[in-house]
């Protein structure tokens, strides 16, 4: 039987993606409470913004669009807020307030940049998927993620592998919350980019000197 988490037990849904991307930012972020904005976080705001407004739905032939829609689920154990959920009329899909016939639903996440490497943004959406399966007891098999950079919106499939990592990740962002545990990080490429290098300093994770060296050669400039 799954573990079901009552709702003051559930985290930010948005962690996920912290959490699949890196462990450590998701950990300064959401048990440390540390957040630096950078202008790639700034640019992320702007875009959600735009596409958030709790107060708009509108129909565009066979689909009825909804904007910032609050999602949740027990199992999970994380609620947030969708930026954009599609219905298409379907005939598996649920019946909408004052609308004829039957909608299917599909997530719709906003993201600035480009499309990633590796599976933070789609384990994001995935999550949200399984959220709305959870609230409205109706099978959704894919969502899409815009990226604001390309101007292409991309199809995600929910496939096993990607339902079971968002599991997992659920899991493990519950168990190192419960502990209070922030690990430690392997510096990659996207550490440059990290609004939090400065507070996670991934270079220091890893390297066997005293923090007292550490800050004397970053004041002198020396390698």
């Amino acid at each position: 039987m799954k573990t079901q988490h009552p709702p003051s037990e559930h985290l930010p849904l948005s962690g996920i993606q912290h959490f699949v991307f890196c462990k450590r930012q998701w950990a300064l972020i959401h048990i440390e409470r540390q957040w630096i904005d950078n202008a790639l976080t700034a640019e992320g705001h702007l875009l959600h913004r735009r596409a958030d407004d709790p107060f708009f739905t509108e129909k565009r032939g066979d689909r009825v669009i909804a904007r910032s829609v609050p999602v949740a689920s027990s199992t999970l154990g994380l609620t947030g807020i969708c930026d954009v959920v599609e219905f298409t009329a379907a005939q598996e899909g649920v019946q909408l307030p004052g609308r004829e016939g039957f909608w299917l639903p599909a997530p719709v996440e906003y993201k600035r940049g480009r499309k990633k490497h590796g599976s933070c943004d789609e384990a994001q959406l995935c999550a949200q998927a399984i959220c709305l399966e959870e609230m409205l007891l109706v099978e959704i098999p894919q969502g899409y993620i815009f990226y604001a950079q390309t101007r292409r919106r991309e199809t995600v499939a929910f496939t096993e592998e990607l339902r079971a990592l968002v599991c997992r990740s659920a899991e493990e962002m519950h168990r190192y919350f419960h502990r209070g545990h922030t690990p430690k990080v392997r510096p990659s490429k996207a550490c440059r980019s990290c609004s939090l290098a400065e507070i996670c300093l991934p270079d220091l994770q890893n390297r066997r000197v005293p923090a007292s060296r550490y800050i004397w050669e970053q004041i002198e400039g020396e390698p």
